[in-house]
């Protein structure tokens, strides 16, 4: 190889990694996995979450491949607890794991058999972890609008709560929350305005 050819590179390379550098900062060497989401989409995506959950910062956005979701992403509130939002295509929140709710008060309960919840019936197949139709979405979205006189639903999720199907989070128009909760019916069970 002809010496003044490698010399070039030698003077190439680094010269081309400290226009970089002044370009755009700082140059990244670490590979994402292939789930990761990047870019404008991923902006996109943490807009819908962060807004689902009403405040926080997104720490992952990752594409899922379960079914009825397209997104999870992974929202840190200020006071530290962490969100677990799963999104569809159209950024509508169809599962969410929260750590304020899901903490477990059966401490004192531990000799107690495993397979029985908390009231001592016998465990049943969590129904909220189920993804929702878009028609269950719709008639859910439109029971919960009216429930509490209009207003944009941030989230709906179906529910393992005894006599309630659906838990529906909406923002009224004059900017107060609502938790709604409906049965199968899509009738109206419970009804609670955040604080």
């Amino acid at each position: 190889m002809n010496s003044r050819t490698l010399r070039r590179k030698r003077v190439l390379v680094p010269a081309v990694a400290v226009v970089a550098l002044g370009v755009g900062g700082t140059v990244w060497a670490t590979t994402a996995s292939a789930d990761q989401v990047g870019g404008s989409e991923r902006d996109r995506v943490s807009a819908a979450a962060v807004r689902a959950v009403g405040e926080g910062r997104v720490t992952s956005v990752e594409t899922s491949d379960d079914r009825g979701e397209a997104y999870e992403v992974e929202v840190t509130r200020t006071d530290g607890t962490e969100v677990d939002v799963a999104l569809d295509d159209d950024l509508a929140v169809v599962g969410r794991d929260d750590d304020r709710t899901d903490r477990d008060d059966r401490d004192d309960r531990d000799d107690r058999d495993d397979r029985t919840d908390d009231d001592g019936t016998t465990d049943r197949p969590d129904r909220d972890d189920r993804a929702l139709s878009a028609t269950e979405r719709e008639r859910a979205t439109t029971a919960a609008e009216r429930a509490v006189g209009g207003g944009t639903v941030t989230g709906v999720e179906a529910s393992d709560d005894r006599g309630t199907a659906y838990d529906v989070e909406v923002r009224a128009t004059d900017g107060t929350e609502w938790d709604v909760d409906l049965d199968d019916a899509f009738e109206v069970v419970g009804k609670q305005q955040d604080r």
